[in-house]
């Protein structure tokens, strides 16, 4: 059994061969398309303004040089399977951390939060090796009193989960509809016990909500904050576990043998010593079947992450993963080096320095127990904020731990993992290992893209850049990966002056693409038919569907030319020092109207107003543009060398139908 390898992965072969012979014949029309744009440049009819041609020559080579960046995702994608029962027997298994991140209660309710906290203590893991750590930014004492209802309740919860194998292990999600397959072909004492632990679960949301109604809600409105009690780096005085889970506070563990699953990669000898993380996807248990604002991210995890895992591995996505420690301190070459000078590196705590070298004890708290007043005072020391100073922590590419300098700090730490030479692997099992909450409304998902396009195009722009920093370092394949998410925000200039140029020069009947008669015209065709068809066959092939396709076009567009490109915005301002790099938190509180319009499939604009202003703008552009031309092409019969024009104008309308609906016939909050 030792010998046995405790996972295995495939190359997708059918995937792989079709995404191969679509890239050759897609390069081979870009490339007829490019040659035509530039052939012409210097030759178009003096009725032609030039700047409309280089405009759209522009825009069509930023969407060629973005899918050029995407086939790497296409190249070699990969299937995994892990094998449990080769695991070695649970007093032999490595020692686990669990890390939980929650900023504010009023956006993060408490009662989820302690849910996902009390889903990850119930993990099916020896318990003596795993500890549950929960990272308060807010230091809210709402959150404080929280957590002590949580782990009183916790000793009821955990003991009957592991009796009765339940799966569902979130109380939340046990007591409603998600769980019905625990229950089938129980016993009448199970049931007994059952109601017994529904009452307890009665009296702990109340609990929770009295302490969330006390005088110390003031505190999140004075700015006063109780003094900083443990944070990430403290579990190395006090578990010091070599592997650590991240969940965000709404990612509860919907499968109890993550841990199990995600150590069948790190503990086989094979490609353990370079892997740094283990990666799962996001899944979310509030996705409505017409999955309006793609709030599935059906291409990341189903798609991409796939096709990086047969490369180097999916990037950190924030949530879900099992990270190695010593993968934060260094290089999987040098794992040692970062003790040469371990005070400049890791600040001045003894206990902390001594943990690294494993000339420690352990210090978990057990029965009730509290921990050695030393050691707490330790922990507050390695907690505060002025502990990083003059050391190594988060700064940039030597860093140890997270790097802090970027909006998406999980993401930019797991690249610079990547650049470093460390792998990653791709875990996604049949049953989601953990289950969140998708945004529901507009607002929340262009503050969510907007955040991500802006972290991103940062790094794009900085001397990071996965095209430059990156190349050097990892295969050009996976910094292929990584100049697509960092240069994705271009696409908001490509469809800005798709959706402006074009229509404008229709208005005026000035061609900018070959006649319909015209053989060239078909190069335009096969590039645009193409496209979508390679789209469609990746939903279709991910169990999707042609409303899932749809939605998936639409959602893009919208938030191509509204986020995106105000995140592009948001780089320049701080580039140019007009403001500074802020942390916007997404609403995870669900809004019963709201979610009663997402499960109906309605747009809801409701505080999206302000995104909305680029995409409105271009809507009633080509509205008047598409009215304009359709007017001036029947009087001139010029149907012929208009099409392209009166087709892209009317497509985009198409596309933009939920805003024409919100701009005029939606009433109340949600109307534009």
């Amino acid at each position: 059994m030792a010998t046995l390898s405790l996972n295995a992965g495939a190359v997708q072969q059918p995937r792989a061969a079709i995404n191969r012979l679509h890239i050759l014949f897609h390069s081979i029309a870009i490339l007829a398309l490019l040659y035509y744009r530039a052939s012409r440049l210097f030759h178009i009819a003096r009725d032609i303004p030039i700047l409309p041609w280089i405009l759209i020559s522009t825009s069509e080579l930023i969407l060629s040089f973005i899918w050029f960046l995407t086939q790497a995702f296409r190249w070699r994608p990969v299937s995994r399977a892990v094998f449990q029962e080769r695991l070695p027997a649970d007093e032999d298994l490595p020692g686990v951390d669990v890390f939980i991140c929650t900023a504010d209660p009023k956006k993060e309710p408490t009662l989820e939060v302690m849910n996902t906290v009390l889903s990850a203590m119930s993990l099916d893991y020896p318990p003596e090796k795993l500890a549950v750590y929960l990272s308060d930014d807010g230091g809210s004492s709402i959150t404080l009193n929280a957590i002590r209802e949580a782990a009183s309740f916790g000793r009821s919860w955990i003991p009957f989960c592991r009796e009765y194998g339940i799966k569902t292990r979130c109380p939340e999600a046990y007591f409603s509809s998600l769980a019905d397959d625990d229950r089938v072909l129980r016993s009448d004492g199970f049931r007994a016990e059952e109601e017994e632990i529904m009452s307890k679960y009665e009296l702990f949301k109340k609990l929770v909500a009295t302490g969330g109604e006390s005088g110390e809600e003031n505190n999140l409105l004075t700015g006063k904050r109780r003094p900083a009690l443990i944070e990430l780096r403290v579990s190395g005085i006090i578990s010091n576990s070599p592997f650590t889970l991240v969940l965000d506070c709404d990612m509860y563990c919907s499968d109890p043998t993550s841990a199990k699953q995600a150590m069948c990669f790190h503990l086989d000898p094979e490609i353990s010593p370079s892997l740094a993380f283990v990666q799962f996807p996001q899944m979310f248990y509030n996705v409505s079947k017409n999955d309006i604002y793609d709030g599935q991210a059906r291409s990341a995890y189903k798609t991409k992450w796939q096709g990086m895992d047969g490369l180097s591995g999916p990037v950190l996505s924030g949530t879900g993963y099992y990270l190695k420690r010593v993968a934060i301190y260094g290089s999987p070459k040098k794992e040692d080096a970062f003790l040469l000078q371990p005070e400049k590196t890791f600040g001045s705590s003894k206990e902390f320095i001594s943990s690294l070298r494993g000339s420690y004890k352990h210090n978990v708290m057990e029965n009730g127990q509290s921990l050695d007043a030393l050691v707490l005072q330790e922990a507050r020391l390695l907690a505060s904020c002025a502990f990083e100073t003059d050391t190594q922590w988060g700064q940039e590419a030597s860093s140890i731990g997270f790097s802090y300098n970027c909006l998406l700090e999980s993401t930019f730490s797991g690249y610079l993992l990547h650049c470093k030479g460390w792998k990653s692997a791709y875990c996604f099992p049949s049953r989601p290992s953990f289950l969140g909450c998708a945004t529901i409304d507009m607002k929340d998902a262009l503050v969510q893209q907007m955040k991500w396009s802006s972290g991103l195009f940062q790094v794009g722009l900085s001397r990071f850049s996965p095209l430059t920093y990156g190349m050097s370092r990892m295969s050009i394949l996976q910094s292929m990966c990584y100049g697509y998410f960092t240069f994705l925000p271009l696409f908001s200039i490509a469809f800005l002056i798709y959706a402006t140029i074009p229509q404008l020069c229709l208005l005026k009947c000035i061609p900018l693409y070959p006649k319909v008669s015209n053989p060239w015209f078909a190069v335009f065709a096969m590039v645009y038919i193409s496209s979508l068809c390679q789209h469609l066959y990746e939903v279709l092939s991910s169990s999707g569907s042609v409303r899932t396709f749809w939605n998936e076009q639409r959602i893009w567009m919208i938030k191509s030319v509204t986020a995106s490109l105000f995140g592009c915005l948001d780089v320049f301002m701080k580039w140019v020092g007009i403001q500074k790099a802020n942390y916007r938190l997404t609403n995870k509180a669900v809004d019963k109207e709201k979610l009663e319009k997402y499960e109906k499939g309605k747009f809801d604009f409701q505080g999206a107003a302000g995104f909305m202003v680029p995409l409105i703008t271009l809507v009633v552009l080509n509205m008047v543009c598409f009215i304009g031309g359709v007017r001036r092409v029947i009087i001139g019969g010029t149907y012929d060398e208009m099409f392209g024009q009166l087709f892209l104008s009317f497509f985009i309308l198409v596309l933009s139908y939920p805003v024409i609906e919100g701009m005029v016939t939606m009433k109340g909050k949600g109307r534009l």
